[in-house]
């Protein structure tokens, strides 16, 4: 073994499950992982994997599996209000080539299910109902304790516990908090055996700007018995899921409204997505701002919990990898304690998930509500420069995929 020999990380999801199967495999450590859940929660719909991503879930082995269970598509089907289609954007292909591996939309119970099985097999220990009270550090040492009067101790302490991570509310950055971006999801997963595929929806998105907001539609099975679909558009954030009278709040008609909007078959696919969806979930988009503290002591936060962003770029997850990948290779740097290993890491990852995390703001600009006249000239801009971008064959210049085609294990140490 090195200079470390054991790590406690706080958060079992997918963040804490791949830096605990990726720091026993490459740093031979033994991770220690806790959750504040009773179980492996199954919150959220589908997630989508992007290739710079797959590549480091591939390197975990993990890829057959988790292509197994989801969707893989290549690219946006780009519908108008007046049901047409305008265009597509292949998002991938050029990326795949440079990395192996494509798009997949999974269902997050999928994702954390293959997780869970690989950290079962390679013998991690992972503890639930465990809800963080207190971080203690010694000399050498860090301690965590429990709500329920356990606790352990380790050379350094992971925060993987999302946005409202308990490490950083309590311990590494308390002064900083979460803020709404404005933005909110609506969602549902519909089998196909309650709501068959329509005719012409194969594994691609399908999409449609509107005054209200966004629609999309997608496979996120390999199977293609289940679809996904959500509706993305501004909210006051004083709405919630909960009446005042605690009974669940009807978003049906807000969104039939919007899909009333489209016009055509395509508008009578989005109606019946609608409609045939039992249980819709509503899902307030939160960020963290920029310029947080990302580690104290002997404690580090990584993915959602140092900058989590909103997911209009796709890149939540595979942030969050990137991040355990370049530690991980950090922590191989003998000759650098933790201190330095904590400080190259912010002042090396910083600039990346920054990018990022602006790019993944202003995607979701177009989310917002807009007028009729704006959503015209929108639609025909996007109309000519798809027209153009299929003439010209601009995705085989990589057009909009350098972002993706990163490979954080290229990044200089």
């Amino acid at each position: 073994m090195g200079q470390f020999n054991k790590t406690i990380i706080i958060g079992g999801g997918p963040t804490g499950l791949s830096a605990a199967l990726l720091l026993k495999k490459s740093n031979n450590l033994t991770p220690v992982v806790y959750d504040a859940y009773p179980e492996p929660t199954t919150i959220g719909g589908s997630i989508g994997l992007q290739p710079n991503g797959l590549r480091i879930l591939k390197d975990l082995g993990l890829y057959d599996e988790l292509v197994a269970r989801g969707s893989s598509g290549t690219g946006v089907v780009l519908h108008s209000v007046q049901g047409s289609v305008m265009g597509e954007l292949d998002l991938v292909s050029w990326s795949k080539k440079r990395t192996g591996c494509g798009q997949l939309e999974i269902r997050r119970v999928d994702l954390l299910e293959v997780l869970c099985g690989a950290a079962q097999r390679a013998g991690i220990e992972v503890y639930y109902n465990k809800t963080l009270t207190k971080i203690t550090e010694g000399d050498q040492q860090v301690t965590a304790t429990f709500s329920d009067g356990t606790a352990d101790t380790a050379d350094f302490l992971l925060g993987c516990d999302g946005l409202r991570s308990a490490v950083r509310k309590s311990y590494v950055d308390p002064t900083i908090q979460p803020e709404y971006s404005g933005i909110a999801d609506i969602f549902s997963l519909v089998p196909t055996s309650e709501h068959p595929t329509p005719v012409g929806l194969d594994r691609q998105i399908h999409a449609t700007f509107t005054t209200d907001g966004f629609f999309a539609v997608m496979c996120c099975t390999a199977q293609r018995d289940v679809n996904y679909w959500f509706f993305s558009s501004e909210f006051p954030a004083s709405v919630s899921a909960v009446e005042e009278d605690g009974t669940l709040r009807d978003f049906k008609p807000i969104i039939r409204n919007a899909a009333n909007n489209v016009k055509g078959e395509w508008g009578d696919v989005l109606r019946s997505f609608v409609d045939k969806s039992k249980a819709l979930k509503f899902c307030p988009i939160w960020t963290l701002p920029l310029g947080g503290v990302w580690y104290k002591g002997r404690c580090l936060l990584l993915g959602d919990a140092a900058h989590a962003m909103s997911p209009h770029a796709g890149q939540g997850v595979s942030m969050a990898l990137e991040d355990v990948v370049f530690f991980s290779r950090l922590l191989d740097q003998t000759s650098l304690g933790l201190s330095e290993i904590f400080q190259r890491y912010d002042e090396k990852r910083r600039p990346r998930t920054d990018e990022v995390y602006k790019t993944a703001k202003q995607n979701g600009v177009s989310r917002r509500k807009t007028g009729p006249w704006r959503l015209w000239f929108n639609e025909i801009v996007s109309t000519a420069f798809l027209t153009v971008y299929r003439i010209f064959n601009l995705q085989s210049f990589g057009l909009g995929q350098t972002l993706i085609a990163y490979n954080v294990r290229d990044e200089r140490l």
